[in-house]
């Protein structure tokens, strides 16, 4: 009789676990993840600074741009832009895109190693 009585105290703590998890669900951390980067865009050939350089970002390699659905940023007078990189823990890096202003240079797709590193130097090659 004690063991029907242990059987039934089991299936009632067990059938409580189960009602809070599907109530509550699990905790998770957050999957998507953001840091602050500095982007310094130069030409390849003189090494000066390109302004109105288009960065853009994706969480996949299909589609460039950032999570809200617009451009990262724009490069300024001294071909530099700060724009917030989003990346998931699951990636190695978000997939970023750098479109020259008036296609004086090429187009580069890029990723990112290591985004522990804050200020990233970026050469574009010039079109001749």
């Amino acid at each position: 009789m004690k063991w029907l009585h242990n059987l039934v105290k089991g299936i009632s703590l067990t059938g409580a676990l189960f009602a809070f998890q599907a109530c509550y669900g699990t905790v998770r951390p957050p999957e998507d993840q953001s840091t602050p980067m500095t982007f310094s865009l130069v030409s390849a050939k003189s090494g000066a600074p390109i302004e109105g350089v288009k960065i853009s970002t994706s969480l996949t390699r299909d589609t460039y741009n950032n999570y809200g659905g617009s451009d990262a940023g724009i490069t300024g007078p001294d071909g530099t832009c700060k724009v917030m990189l989003y990346y998931r823990r699951s990636l190695e890096s978000p997939y970023i895109h750098f479109d020259g202003p008036d296609g004086l240079y090429f187009p580069k797709d890029t990723t990112l190693a290591d985004l522990r590193e804050r200020t990233v130097v970026v050469k574009l090659n010039p079109v001749e």
